[in-house]
């Protein structure tokens, strides 16, 4: 697959996890890390990733705007840590969600899927 990660959810151990495991990963910060959302989205999209954000607006901009998109993971007060259990248990038992671009809210112990 094929993932964005936006400059609030770039760690290394994060960025680690996808790679190691054969994943796409490009980070925003190695554009612009002041790209705006609306930039990001559009990037993502033009380019096949799924976003993964910690930020509230990208629900916005899919839900409300309509702008298209190919899937966004947003971890919620989640440490990083706990991000990468979250995401390895992503990619395991999400994986047709991630592929169609669903919208995955992630907190802790409740993972949420808008297709």
């Amino acid at each position: 697959m094929r993932f964005l990660l936006d400059v609030c959810a770039s760690s290394h151990s994060l960025r680690a996890l996808l790679t190691n495991l054969a994943h796409d990963v490009r980070l925003v910060g190695e554009n612009d890390p002041s790209f705006s959302d609306e930039k990001v989205l559009s990037l993502a999209h033009q380019e096949g990733r799924l976003v993964i954000t910690q930020d509230k607006d990208f629900g916005e901009l899919v839900f409300v705007q309509h702008r298209p998109h190919t899937g966004i993971i947003r971890f919620l007060d989640m440490p990083v840590a706990e991000q990468v259990v979250a995401m390895q248990e992503l990619l395991s038992s999400y994986q047709p969600d991630l592929e169609s671009g669903a919208m995955i809210v992630v907190t802790r112990g409740r993972i949420r899927v808008r297709p």
